[in-house]
């Protein structure tokens, strides 16, 4: 006399439910039944499915079960990949709960990498944004020569001023935000010249780069900011205004 559906799951733990759907994928053999129709399970049925529940509660799912047949008492490679697996997930949450860690402690925006959004509190909107599309664009060697950029970033009054230019400024005001941008560029660039570098070696390259940056140029900043920065391009010294 053996066990019947009820009794099987009981003793391995598990529900009635659980062990239909495994005779319907195949990973559990069909028990034969008794004179009176009912199914009749023995321990061979009792350890299969203690296996199954077994390989299934260290992670494996159940088409990776079924592949391996037969050889499911002890699966080395099965076993050996999942570990690589659970190794691998294992590695990225440390590396996760590092960067929260970082995030909380500092309360840094969550729209940057992390190497990007320390200190980025004091920039503009506009360029915290500005910022949120470079890092999507740029490779992790363009992002880290912007963090070096701004963890050492120094703001300048023309900055300020070009921060906060109104839309309507006039011709004059204009041309005097962007000959004191000029400078600090210039500055920037000599000091930063990865930073500029940074632009070609984009894994979309650099036309998906002014692709990106224009879109979010023309968002961003006002009609006075944009013509002040036509302006500091057209100042640059000849060697970076193709940069």
């Amino acid at each position: 006399m053996g066990w019947s559906t009820k009794q099987l799951a009981e003793l391995a733990g598990t529900t009635l439910k659980t062990v239909r759907h495994y005779h319907k994928v195949g990973l559990l053999e069909e028990p034969e039944r008794s004179t009176n129709g009912y199914k009749q399970y023995g321990v061979a049925h009792l350890v299969r499915l203690l296996r199954i529940r077994r390989l299934t509660d260290l992670g494996m799912s159940l088409p990776q079960i079924a592949a391996m047949g037969d050889a499911d008492e002890h699966p080395e490679e099965a076993l050996r990949l999942l570990d690589a697996e659970l190794a691998a997930a294992a590695d990225r949450i440390q590396r996760v709960r590092a960067e929260l860690a970082l995030i909380l402690r500092q309360s840094l925006p969550t729209d940057l990498p992390a190497a990007l959004a320390p200190g980025i509190e004091e920039f503009s909107e506009a360029d915290r944004a500005m910022m949120v599309v470079y890092s999507r664009v740029l490779a992790p060697s363009g992002i880290e020569a912007w963090r070096r950029m701004l963890a050492e970033y120094q703001h300048t009054q023309a900055g300020r001023d070009f921060d906060s230019l109104p839309a309507g400024a006039d011709e004059e005001t204009r041309r005097e935000v962007a000959e004191g941008m000029v400078i600090h560029v210039v500055e920037l660039f000599a000091t930063y010249p990865d930073v500029v570098a940074a632009q070609f070696d984009a894994p979309g390259g650099i036309r998906q780069v002014g692709r990106a940056v224009g879109v979010a140029l023309k968002e961003l900043y006002n009609p006075a900011q944009l013509d002040v920065l036509r302006q500091v391009a057209g100042l640059l010294p000849a060697e970076h205004r193709r940069q």
